[in-house]
């Protein structure tokens, strides 16, 4: 019999045609109960499309970066960025979907939380988009601050209709709003700012002078930017185009060349003299601007567990079709062990994600203000890890370009870093704590619910409540209190909520002990095929 060398033969189908959201159990299931179930046909139905073309407009998208043309040919300045057409079909898809709006659109009970399993289904296709979409999308409470101001420009940042092109705000259907906190000086010290703001005749107008060191979706109509007035650090919104057709001050000195979010451009930028506008009080820049920055935070730990779910499908349903020593892979007991373990994390990271967006539903502060903090620094913390396994399970195929795993890899570390990295966020979590004690103890009501429920959970919360309770050298223990309170979270939320299996998983090797440092390490007891199940898509 002639041998047909170039069959493909012993590989999976591709993973495309299926409905992302639905095949993503623990999100549906986490979408009812959290109280977002209204909503559950448009997740299904954006979930359906976002599994055919939009993935290969992912990949396109980050295949072909972004180009700054900062003059044109005569020499004008310009500042433009341009995108690959995938990019505005995506942008387009997210914002027809209301994935910057839905929350402020449809205020009703429950809107928080669909429109983050809405967010984190669109996550799993392409990540660098959601920046401006979650940045849009974070800046309406903040700029609430200022009424005159919201009234204007939240009708725009709340459209449907996509306009990606350049002119003044009035004249367009919609606009995206980014942020610019971060300088050379400073990083993540705002208040080592430079950036200086000079009120003009007018009522809130000034002109701003100074640079950024990130600017992430430079394309956008308009910025929350901090800068220093006379009375304090102070938030402005800064617009790229003036009201009378011209161009702002907004100089864009050159694009980050990142390890990933490709797809997305990152500047440098300099203003000189620019105007904007005065959003809140002067010196009161940092409590205006947190409001963007906590929901931009919530948005970190959705796109991290994005890239979880993303990793488990593809390993899932590459081990369901490959064969390997005369068995599927997903038939091998260590193979399933490691698979199964990678279930567990990205089962827990989808529990939090929307418990804690539960929390900005029904304006429950306390718990929102610690949570917030804790599921941003482990979430983002462990995607690394476990999208580098679930690459892994792939092999060699998961480590070229046309694995979509390289990408997802690149992607990981993004979200840890974006609005303040690990240490930042454990700093926040102890500030929470000493300075309102009440969010402590409503995220330890929270962990309680489960009390009597897994004698190791029980165990691990009395250990927390003993090392909180200990004042010395908290701060270098810092790392190690929060990475316990996010996994008490998780496990009181699986033993609640998650199949037996599961939430048994999770308090045996998060909690018990009983597992190693490497993924793959679940107890024999445990009931790896059925996690495996749970998890894997049916395409």
């Amino acid at each position: 019999m002639a041998l047909d060398v170039g069959a493909a033969r012993n590989q999976p189908p591709p993973l495309e045609g299926y409905d992302l959201f639905t095949e993503n159990r623990p999100l549906v299931e986490a979408l009812r109960r959290e109280g977002g179930g209204a909503w559950e046909e448009r997740a299904s139905t954006l979930g359906a499309e976002l599994g055919g073309a939009p993935l290969e407009w992912g990949r396109l998208a980050n295949t072909h970066t972004p180009v700054l043309r900062s003059h044109d040919r005569y020499g004008e300045r310009l500042d433009e960025v341009e995108f690959h057409p995938a990019w505005h079909s995506l942008m387009a898809l997210g914002v027809r979907h209301g994935l910057h709006a839905l929350s402020w659109r449809e205020p009703e009970p429950g809107a928080h939380v669909a429109r983050a399993a809405l967010f984190l289904t669109y996550s799993q296709v392409e990540q660098g988009s959601g920046c401006p979409i979650s940045m849009t999308h974070a800046a309406v409470p903040a700029l609430r601050a200022e009424p005159e101001v919201a009234a204007e420009w939240e009708p725009r940042l709340a459209s449907l209709d996509y306009e990606p092109r350049l002119l003044p705000a009035a004249e367009k259907k919609s606009a995206l709003c980014g942020m610019a906190m971060t300088e050379k000086q400073g990083g993540s010290d705002v208040r080592a700012n430079e950036s200086v703001a000079a009120p003009l005749d007018g009522d809130g107008e000034y002109l701003l002078t100074g640079h950024k060191w990130f600017c992430s979706a430079p394309m956008c109509d308009a910025f929350l930017v901090l800068a220093y007035a006379p009375g304090g650090l102070s938030c402005f919104l800064l617009p790229r185009v003036l009201p009378d057709g011209t161009r702002n001050d907004f100089r864009l000195q050159r694009l980050k060349d990142k390890l990933g979010n490709r797809s997305n451009a990152s500047a440098e930028l300099e203003f000189e003299r620019a105007w904007a506008r005065l959003v809140g009080e002067e010196g009161a820049g940092v409590r205006t601007i947190i409001e963007m920055v906590n929901h931009t935070r919530l948005d970190c730990v959705l796109g991290s567990t994005a890239l979880m779910r993303r990793a488990v499908a593809e390993a899932t349903h590459h081990a369901a079709h490959r064969t390997a020593f005369g068995r599927l892979l997903s038939e091998q007991p260590l193979m399933t062990n490691v698979l199964a373990d990678l279930c567990v994390e990205s089962e827990a990271a989808t529990v939090t994600a929307l418990r804690v967006a539960r929390a900005y539903d029904e304006g429950d502060a306390s718990f929102r203000r610690l949570a917030t903090a804790v599921a941003k620094y482990w979430v983002c913390r462990v995607a690394p890890g476990h999208v580098a396994e679930a690459l892994e399970c792939i092999g060699g195929n998961g480590y070229v370009e046309e694995s979509v795993l390289p990408r997802l890899y690149r992607e990981a570390p993004v979200n840890s870093v974006w609005e303040g990295a690990g240490n930042i966020q454990c700093l926040d979590v102890l500030r929470a704590v000493q300075k309102q004690p009440e969010s402590l103890d409503a995220f330890l009501a929270e962990v309680a619910l489960a009390w009597g429920a897994d004698i190791r959970l029980d165990a691990a919360l009395a250990e927390l409540r003993s090392e909180l309770a200990d004042p010395d050298d908290l701060e270098l223990r810092a790392r190690r209190v929060v990475e316990r309170l996010a996994t008490c979270l998780q496990g009181s939320l699986l033993v609640r909520h998650a199949p037996p299996e599961v939430a048994d998983a999770y308090c045996a090797t998060r909690l018990g002990g009983e597992g190693g440092r490497a993924y793959g390490t679940l107890p024999r007891s445990v009931d790896h095929a059925a996690i495996v199940e749970r998890h894997r898509p049916r395409a």
